[in-house]
């Protein structure tokens, strides 16, 4: 229903007795009320069709149409049935209010008219229409603002489904370099191995036997790594923990291999997203594969916290260092800053040679 802006609100008048329709507009009328009035109930619904009022005083006894009828009408017409009627009965006539109620009837006025009466009825249920009009309003914005929300919400996710699929080609893309460098380095020193002992072969068989073997080795070792590479890219590399775990057991590992335990702190907020705690993990691993392979150091610490809005990774140690802007490629920083830069974030690492390193990287969360 729309209210008038100039008015209190649009109020039509059913009745068939002209004193009543005078009496009752200008009562209305002296209020502020903008006032209709017709005698019959045929005019009546067109008058609610061409113009709804927000409020219609609907007599019970007319001739050919009654007030029930009328009533019944515009209940049953979707665009009329929210506008309140209050059926109009004298105090004489038979008036089944269990009927006029049961039609779609909010109240009921009697004759002869009460002013006061009339003005307070009147005003209450002009006030809960218009209470209910802002009701459906105010849910119709939440529905929406739940529509969008919704719509939101799938497009996230489509959004982490594709950040998923880009985090994934890059770790293979990363295993797959992995794999290149260590095993054609295997391969020349295999192929070395092989061309000495077929030079040795006839001048000295001992010798070529020693080399043959050594070969061998660096067989196993190439054929070792390629089964590893190839497990990586068909596992969850978390193997279903969550990321507090999954971290830790990647410590434990180290501290067997490497004989040095990390200090570690981990505060997350909130649960992350599986590229983001995907990307985490493998930069902590990659992180602590440098660290045991080159670093030579005796103290690493390990720090991961996550606020509303970022998620920030510390990984540090105390070893020999490196030109960071020299090795901007090697040691895996490469694929460190791929995966990073694939989820809108940022890696910076600080190292020089005697100083150990210092690997920052920070993720948007919003």
């Amino acid at each position: 229903m729309n209210y008038s802006q100039t008015a209190k609100g649009d109020i039509l008048i059913v009745d068939d007795t002209l004193d009543n329709l005078r009496l009752l507009s200008a009562m209305l009328t002296q209020q502020g009320y903008e006032v209709r009035g017709v005698p019959n109930g045929s005019t009546a619904l067109m008058g609610v069709v061409a113009q709804p009022p927000d409020l219609i005083l609907l007599d019970i006894n007319m001739p050919v149409m009654n007030g029930i009828e009328v009533c019944q009408r515009l209940k049953a017409n979707p665009n009329t049935r929210e506008i309140p009627v209050i059926f109009i009965s004298a105090l004489n006539e038979v008036f089944d209010k269990v009927k006029a109620f049961s039609v779609g009837g909010v109240d009921y006025i009697t004759k002869p008219f009460q002013i006061e009466e009339v003005l307070v009825r009147v005003k209450n249920h002009l006030k809960v229409c218009r209470l209910q009009a802002q009701l459906q309003a105010q849910n119709s914005r939440l529905q929406q603002a739940e529509a969008e929300l919704r719509k939101a919400l799938e497009q996230e996710r489509i959004l982490n489904r594709r950040i998923e699929q880009m985090a994934t080609l890059e770790e293979r893309n990363r295993i797959a370099r992995d794999i290149h460098d260590s095993l054609g380095h295997s391969l020349v020193a295999l192929n070395i191995q092989m061309e000495t002992a077929l030079t040795l072969w006839q001048d000295n068989p001992e010798q070529a036997y020693t080399f043959l073997v050594e070969a061998k080795q660096l067989g196993s070792q190439a054929l070792s790594a390629v089964r590893s590479s190839v497990t990586e890219i068909r596992s969850d590399p978390l193997q279903g923990q969550i990321l507090n775990e999954a971290i830790a057991t990647l410590i434990q590992e180290f501290y067997r291999t490497g004989g040095i335990l990390p200090e570690y702190r981990i505060d997350l907020s909130q649960p992350l997203s599986n590229a983001v705690n995907t990307t985490v993990y493998r930069i902590v691993q990659e992180g602590l594969t440098n660290v045991f392979k080159y670093a030579d150091a005796t103290v690493v610490k390990i720090h991961i916290q996550a606020t509303q809005s970022e998620l920030l990774l510390i990984l540090e140690d105390n070893g020999k260092g490196f030109c960071a802007n020299e090795n901007s490629i090697g040691y895996g920083l490469q694929g460190m800053r791929e995966r990073t830069t694939a989820l809108g974030g940022k890696l910076e690492v600080k190292s020089k040679p005697g100083a150990g390193c210092r690997i920052t990287a920070s993720f948007p969360l919003i």
